[in-house]
This record gives structure tokens, sequence and C-alpha cells, in this order.
């Protein structure tokens, strides 16, 4: 091998150690970016959570020590066992191929099952619905909290607060479209100030009174559980404000790789997370008991000005992560069918994972918007907030169940045992913040039946319609085999026809029979198959099959993270036998215009909300990557 790369015997340990440096470079910046966009949610939560917890344990403006630390308590194991143990331990090992996110566990649990178990995708849709809720809470809740600083610094403010608000978030939901990378390079070195600014903040009250170290001590959590049972419930619904953007964590897993999240996790993130909130407990008892504002509150003077300015920029990186992962769970749901085709735009040229999506950037801003006017208050939407997440976590959980015995083959006690300590917790958050459904978690659980519902009609309408197509439709062996007895006038060229039966003579086919009379000399029968995976080799990209002389059937398979050229596929044929020209090509396609029946087996308003959902879907000929020179489609009209 040395002799190969041209450099003697001495050249390989060099160029490893090249290797080595560039990694080792790779993983800093990343790193960084990291902390830009994966940790900025879970990272602002020190600006409301501790405040919002007391106020629940107290129920006013003054709470005692047993509070103070029993509070502190949760918040810390919380972030122990739900973000180190489950997330980072175990969670973010349950990668498909590099790709996180709840869809992504899906897919990989549900290739376990030979038929591909329905009730697997059900825990799958609702799941990822309930991020998308989380998605448009938090950069509402985030910002809003830290616009809100301002009120410290002068009450006069307040009347600016929503407006404000809504400029931040407008200019952040603008520059998406540089993509993650750049967000994230931008964001990395804001994020690090931040995280170590607010450790720095909480060592010093720390050192003031280090008798609030005795806080990591569970036993002052079940001394809290006895001591208040009438109010604890209510709390542990608060709490959870410390650990939202866990999820996001797994969700951005395929924008920069494990090894990056998790050292930024142990090295930056959580040690800083737990000085501030020691730091918030140790302030709140030297002032007596009185709550407040303790985060600004706690940087007196000088200090004050700068860390309002520091958190509303903060935040606004906050909503980063889970902006990020609703371009990648949407874009999932696209490959696995179960959202109509969108479009999707690729960002980086190393990094596949990272995409933004146009309408879901627009989509999200406006419903953003909307609960920032609608709520008005961060304490307000701190009821909203919870639901979406812990029920989020909770079908995280049941899924990497089942990753644990099918895939990695792990005991079925030992499983069960991890799982139920993880269930307990997450059951235990999802209950105290699903009473909050009057005082405004209706809004998350709207966003999420919406995706659910969407979702449904989808993945069943598209059934329906193909089932009712394919019955229409003549077998493919059958046309092939009178054609080639009967050849019709034969023109020169290739005709690809796009189709998702690759088993039954294309519409457009059909139709180009019946009206033009001619057929081309090569015929090939294109399908196009999502795998359960984010990327398929090309070595596994092309499948042909020789039906006759005049017909060819392709089937290409991309991996659900994958966007689909099938040009680029195709000129893998080459090193099959089959000569592709794209100059001497035509791509049939057929343009279906759908109307709703009272015989589909739908109700009729699911009718049209699939047929509206189709209207929404992008053109074909771009989202294939196909040249629109070489492109002939063909209009049909489908009752469904």
């Amino acid at each position: 091998m040395a002799l190969a790369n041209g450099g003697g015997a001495d050249a390989e340990p060099a160029d490893q150690s090249s290797h080595a440096e560039i990694a080792q470079h790779s993983t800093k910046v990343l790193m960084l970016g990291a902390l830009g966009v994966v940790y900025g949610d879970i990272g602002t939560s020190p600006i409301y959570a501790f405040r919002e917890a007391l106020h629940a344990s107290s129920g006013g403006d003054v709470a005692n020590r047993a509070d103070i630390l029993g509070v502190l308590s949760l918040i810390v194991w919380s972030l122990t066992i739900t973000v180190t143990v489950k997330y980072i331990m175990f969670v973010l090992r349950a990668d498909n191929r590099g790709e996180g996110g709840v869809l992504s566990l899906m897919a990989l649990a549900r290739g376990t099952f030979p038929t591909r178990s329905a009730i697997v995708l059900g825990i799958g849709i609702v799941g990822a619905s309930l991020f998308f809720g989380d998605a448009v809470i938090t950069p509402a809740i985030s910002v809003l909290s830290a616009v809100e600083g301002m009120n410290v610094v002068t009450p006069a403010f307040q009347p600016y607060v929503v407006p404000l608000t809504l400029l931040i978030l407008a200019m952040l939901f603008a520059v998406q479209r540089f993509g993650t990378g750049g967000v994230g390079l931008v964001f990395g070195p804001v994020t690090a100030v931040w995280f170590l600014a607010i450790g720095l903040s909480g060592l010093k009250h720390i050192i003031a009174d280090p008798e609030i170290l005795w806080a990591i001590s569970p036993h002052y959590i079940v001394a809290f559980f006895i001591n208040s049972p009438d109010v604890s419930f209510v709390t542990v619904g608060a709490v959870f404000l410390a650990v939202t953007g866990a999820e996001a964590l797994y969700a951005d897993l395929g924008h920069f790789g494990r090894k990056p999240i998790v050292l930024a996790w142990l090295a930056i993130v959580f040690p800083c997370l737990l000085l501030n909130y020691a730091g918030q407990g140790a302030y709140v008892l030297a002032k007596g008991g009185t709550v407040g504002h303790p985060f600004f509150e706690m940087n007196e003077g000088w200090a004050l000005i700068p860390m309002v300015v520091l958190a509303a920029a903060a935040t606004v990186i906050a909503s980063q992560a889970v902006i990020s992962g609703a371009y990648s769970l949407t874009r999932q749901a696209v490959q696995l069918n179960m959202l109509p085709r969108l479009e999707i735009l690729h960002t980086s040229e190393k990094q596949s994972g990272q995409v933004y999506m146009p309408r879901v950037n627009m989509l999200i801003a406006l419903v953003v918007m909307l609960l920032v006017v609608g709520f008005g208050e961060s304490s307000k939407l701190a009821s909203a907030y919870g639901i979406s997440v812990t029920g989020n976590m909770l079908v995280t959980t049941t899924l990497l169940f089942i990753v644990m015995t099918r895939i990695w083959k792990w005991n079925i006690w030992l499983a069960a045992a991890l799982t139920a300590m993880f269930a307990l917790i997450d059951i235990g958050f999802f209950a105290s913040n699903i009473v909050k459904v009057f005082e405004g978690g209706w809004a998350s659980l709207a966003v999420a039946f919406a995706i659910i519902l969407g979702m449904w009609t989808w993945v069943r309408g598209s059934r329906y319609l193909f089932d009712k197509t394919r019955r229409n439709e003549i077998p493919l062996d059958f046309l092939a085999a009178n054609l080639l007895k009967k050849k019709p006038q034969l023109v020169s060229g290739t005709a690809v026809f796009l189709t998702s039966d690759p088993l039954s003579a294309p519409t457009a086919l059909m139709h180009s029979l019946k009206h033009y009379k001619v057929l081309h000399e090569k015929n090939v029968i294109l399908s196009v198959v999502t795998a359960p995976q984010p990327v398929v080799p090309d070595s596994e990209r092309v499948k042909l099959e020789t039906v006759n002389e005049l017909f060819m059937r392709v089937t290409l398979t991309f991996g659900y993270m994958e966007q689909p050229n099938i040009p680029r596929a195709l000129a893998i044929c080459r090193k099959q036998g089959w000569k592709f020209d794209i100059m001497t090509t035509s791509f049939f396609l057929s343009r279906r215009s759908l109307k709703a029946s009272p015989n589909s087996g739908m109700p009729i308003w699911q009718d049209r909300l699939f047929i509206g959902l189709a209207k929404t879907a992008a053109d074909a000929t771009e989202y294939f990557q196909i040249p629109t020179g070489r492109v002939v489609e063909i209009g049909t009209q489908v009752a469904i």
C-alpha cells in the first residue's frame, strides 16, 4: 500500500497522521455547529424552566428551602436520566445508517417485521406529528421569553415585547435558506459564548452558597413529593421544561453525526446547564425564597444588559434545532410516502442531511407567529409546550424497545427494565402536562392532530388510488407479448414510462398507443422504490429485467434521505449493458386529475383532503430531476 501511494515505507504513517488531524479538525467544527443547532433549544431552558417550576411548587412568588432543593434535584436528575442516559447513551445509537429522528427509528423498527407492521407505522406517524407540535412551540416560547428579559431592565419595554419577537422570528426564518451548515457556523460561536456565560453566572452564586450542591442527592426529590403531594404533580410538568430539546437532539443526528453531538453535551452543555440551575437555586435562597426572574436577576449590575442581549441571540438559535429537525422529518415522511412530494433544496455538498424546504419553512413561520400573537406571554406558552414533547419522547421509548429486542438482540428482560425506567419518567412528564390542555396545551395538540390527519389521509388515499388504478390496468407481460406479435409503427429512440406498478402497463403507455398509434424501438417501464434506509449504494441502485426485445423493466432504489435523480441513476445502467443516452430518450409521465367519488372507501371530506394534498405535490419532473426538454406529460382523470 505504501508503494501504491508513491511514498515508500514512511509514507503511510504520515498519511494516517494527516487523516487523523483532518478528522479531529472536522469533529471540532461539527461540535461547534452542533452547539449552535442541536443544543440551542435545551440550552435556553434555564431562562424559564427553574422559574416556572418554583412558581408551580410554591403556588406563589415565595418558595421555601425544601421546595428549592426539591425542584433543583428534579431538574438535575431529569437532565441526567432523560438526556445523558436515555438519549446520549442509547437513543443516539439507534441510528438508521447515520440518520436520526422518530421516523428514522420507526423505519428501523418496522423493517424487523415481515409484513411491515401497520401498528409501528401508526406509532411513527403519531411521534412525527407530535414533533411538529414541538417545532412550532419552541421558536415562539424561546424568543418570547428572551425578549421579556428587557422587562427586567425597564418595565416600560412591555408594549414592544410581541412586535420585537415577531421581527426576530421573521429574520430567523428568512436566513433558513442559507442552510443548516452555514447557519450553524454562525450560530455555533454565539452558543459557545452563551454556555460559558450561563455556567460562570451560576458558578458565582454557587461559590457564595456551596450548600446548594447537596441538591444532587435524590432524597430531596422524595422529600418534596412526600411534603408537597398536592403540587408535586404540577411541578413535574414545569420541571420538564428543562429537558425540552432532547428529541430535537436525535432528529438532528443526520446533520452532524453522533460523536460531535455526544462530545458537545458531555464537555460543554451538560456541565454549564448544571452550574446555572444550581446558581439560580443559590440566588433564590439568598433572596429569602423570592422567585421573581432568577435567571436575569442574578446577573446584577453591568452583566444584566449583555446577558439579556445574549439570551435574545441564544433563543433565536434555540429555535434552529427544531426547525432543522422539522426539515429532516418532513423529508423522511415524503420519501416514506407519508406526505406528498415537496420541494427539497440541498444546502451542503459535504453533508447530505442538510436540506431546506421552503414550503415547510413558510408554514412553520406562520403558525409560530400566530402563537406569539395569540398567547402573548412565555408563561402562557409554557402550558402549551410540554404535551407534544413528552408524547414524542414516549413514542421514542416505545420504538427503542423494539430496536433493542429485535435488532440489537438484547435480553428482553434487560430491555424491558431499561425502557420501563425511561417510560416511567416519560409517562410522569406526559401525565403532568396533559392536564394543561385547556390552559394552552390544545395548541400543540391541534398542530399534531392536523399532521396526523394529513399523513393518515395521504397513506390511506395513496393505497386506495393504487388499488383502483391497478384494477383497470393491463398486465405488462401480456401487452408486451401481443405488441411483439403484432408490432405497431416503430419510431427510433427510447421511451421511459414512469409508474408505481411495474407489473402493469403504465397509463401513459396505453394513452400513447391509443392516440399516437406508434411505439418506440426501446421501451423502459421505470419504477422508483424507497428503501427503508437513508442511503442506497450505487451497486444496489439499479435492477434491470428484460421483458422482450421491445420492453425492459427497470427499478431504481433510493434511500429515504436521498433526493431521487433519475438521469444520474440510469447512467449506472451502462455497467449492466444498457447504453443509456439522455439525448435520444423521452420520459412519459402521467399527470392525474383526481375527482372525489362516493365509492372510494373514504369519507367525501377525506377524498377532498387527499385531492388537495395531491395538488400541493411538487412537479414530478423537478422532483426526479429529469430534463424538462425530454418529458412528455399525458393527462388522465381518475375518480378515487
